[in-house]
């Protein structure tokens, strides 16, 4: 009887959010190889910063723009007040 081993592919940690350094969520593990002939659609997923940043990083990033946009108004309109 002859055993044949074959070789075991290396697995791969997948894509990971770039602020918050998490796996990324509905986006298959694959290499850069995997990645290159993959469609577009497998390696993101439809939403601003969809192959990069997490949602939860994404929510944290509108929110901080859209406060300090409302600090600036509110500081304008304190300004003209005085």
């Amino acid at each position: 009887v002859e055993v044949h081993v074959g070789a075991i592919p290396k697995k791969s940690k997948g894509p990971r959010c770039s602020d918050c350094k998490c796996a990324l969520i509905g986006i298959k593990h694959m290499t850069n190889s995997g990645f290159k002939n993959s469609k577009k659609r497998e390696r993101k997923v439809s939403r601003a910063y969809g192959g990069s940043a997490c949602g939860n990083c994404v929510k944290t990033r509108i929110m901080r723009a859209f406060l300090l946009e409302e600090h600036k108004a509110v500081k304008k309109l304190m300004a003209e007040k005085k």
